[in-house]
């Protein structure tokens, strides 16, 4: 277990790989564990890092930092102590509203954002999670007998502090993350689940008015983790976004990939 110190407080991380970095952020409902196969893959040409949020995994409890924005500046200053100074971010539900708000206030910080299965309103949050009020076990309150299916979410269900999913969750309410992809300028790739029970998929409306930067991806068949449901098929269409950093329109026009072009 690789542990840093951050603001006196414990923050678990893990990193597998040499190059360039890259960073994992994860959900509500896991911890860093569930981005194992895909850190895996990428660590053949990357230097892969995941971190545990304040309240989740290993890391320490910091009751008073269980906000989107506590976590924001979790992230800067772990990537201050780490080095790492521009980095991609891929961000799971919770983790793909900090990437949005972390890159909206550090740009000069991210190179590019893949989110996935991230809630650009608090109504797109489902009844289970948004009236998830508290418990031993958050991940099998909400996913129930589904959380059998996701082994690496189940190995370390127990160890989230349920105060960190209501408060996290709390905080948000009052923002529309769909404002802030209008001040994010680096490639953007938004990635759902269409089955999702837990999130629910942008609407058009917002596909639509998507800026020539940001592109949409629907797993037809994939409920709430694609890069566990489709790994495959997930760590191509990661690899894909991460080569094309510096070639957007091929990436754009790009037939397997491509959803939606303004």
């Amino acid at each position: 277990m690789s542990a840093i110190i951050l603001e006196s407080s414990l923050v678990h991380y893990e990193a597998l790989g040499r190059g360039k970095p890259l960073l994992f952020l994860h959900d509500w409902l896991g911890s860093w564990r569930y981005w194992v196969p895909t850190m895996v893959d990428m660590s053949s040409s990357y230097r892969a890092y995941a971190l545990d949020f304040w309240g989740f995994g290993d890391s320490d409890k910091v009751r008073a930092k269980y906000t989107v924005a506590g976590y924001v500046g979790q992230v800067a200053l772990f990537m201050d102590q780490m080095g790492i100074g521009k980095v991609p971010l891929i961000g799971h539900g919770l983790g793909g509203v900090v990437a949005l708000l972390f890159a909206a206030q550090f740009p000069e910080r991210v190179e590019q954002i893949m989110t996935v299965s991230t809630p650009l309103m608090s109504s797109h949050i489902g009844s289970r999670l948004m009236n998830f009020g508290g418990g031993d076990n958050p991940a099998k309150a909400i996913l129930g007998r589904r959380l059998k299916s996701y082994e690496e979410v189940e190995m370390e269900a127990t160890k989230t502090d349920s105060d960190a999913v209501v408060q996290s969750i709390r905080s948000m309410m009052t923002k529309d993350i769909a404002d802030v992809l209008d001040e994010i300028e680096m490639p953007l790739l938004l990635v759902y689940g269409q089955a999702d029970p837990i999130i629910q998929p942008p609407d058009e409306d917002i596909i639509e008015d998507l800026d020539y930067n940001a592109l949409s991806y629907p797993f037809e068949e994939a409920q709430h983790y694609p890069m566990l449901e489709d790994t495959s098929k997930f760590n191509r269409l990661l690899r894909d976004f991460l080569m094309h950093k510096d070639d957007w329109d091929a990436y754009n026009m790009k037939s397997e990939w491509r959803r939606r072009i303004r």
